[in-house]
C-alpha cells in the first residue's frame, strides 16, 4: 500500500533481495502502520543505493519534507563503506535519510543465528524497534548500526509504530 507523502512516511531502498526479505520481515509486524512506510524495489548493489538515492530520492525528500529514508545496505566488512555512504547524503537531508545493514551479508547472519528465515530476522528486528530493545541490534553483525538505530527510533519509530 502506498504512503501519502504529504504526510510523515518512511521510505526504504534495500540493496538486494537478501535486504528486501528482512524488510517484509520488518513489515510484518502487527503494530506497524503500513500506509506509512513505502518499500522499494531492491537496487542491485550497495553503490546502486546510492546512486539512486541520490539521482531519484534527494530531489523528492526536498519536495516532501515528512519523508524519510532508510537504505539497507551490506557493510561487506568495510570500515569506510558508512562514511562513504554519508559523503553521498546532503548535508540538509542527513537527519532524515539513515544507512542500516549487515556488518558483513544477510546469509552470514542468518547462519550466526541458527539459520531463522530472513523474514523472521526482520520481524526480530521491528519488535526490538517498536519496544525499544536491543536483542537482535546487539548482534555481533548488527552493532555497527547502533548510532544510526538511535537517530532513526528517535525519528521514524513514532511514525511506524504510532501505538508503541
Amino acid at each position: 500500500m502506498a504512503s501519502n507523502k504529504y504526510l510523515p512516511h518512511v521510505v526504504v531502498l534495500p540493496e538486494d533481495d537478501l535486504n528486501r526479505q528482512l524488510l517484509n520481515g520488518f513489515l510484518l509486524d502487527p503494530c506497524l502502520s503500513a500506509r506509512s512506510v513505502q518499500p522499494l524495489p531492491v537496487a542491485g548493489g550497495w553503490s546502486k543505493v546510492l546512486d539512486l538515492f541520490e539521482s531519484e530520492h534527494v530531489g523528492k525528500m526536498d519536495a516532501y519534507p515528512g519523508r524519510f529514508m532508510v537504505l539497507l545496505i551490506d557493510f561487506d566488512c568495510e570500515e569506510d563503506r558508512m562514511d562513504k555512504a554519508l559523503e553521498r547524503i546532503p548535508t540538509h537531508l542527513r537527519d532524515r535519510v539513515f544507512v542500516l545493514g549487515v556488518w558483513s551479508e544477510p546469509e552470514k547472519l542468518k547462519t550466526a543465528l541458527g539459520s531463522p528465515g530472513y523474514e523472521s530476522i526482520g520481524e526480530w528486528m521491528a519488535r526490538d524497534c517498536r519496544e525499544g530493545t536491543d536483542t537482535i541490534w546487539n548482534h555481533d553483525l548488527l552493532r555497527h548500526n547502533a548510532g544510526e538505530l538511535g537517530r532513526l527510533r528517535q525519528h521514524v519509530r513514532p511514525i511506524l509504530f504510532p501505538c508503541a
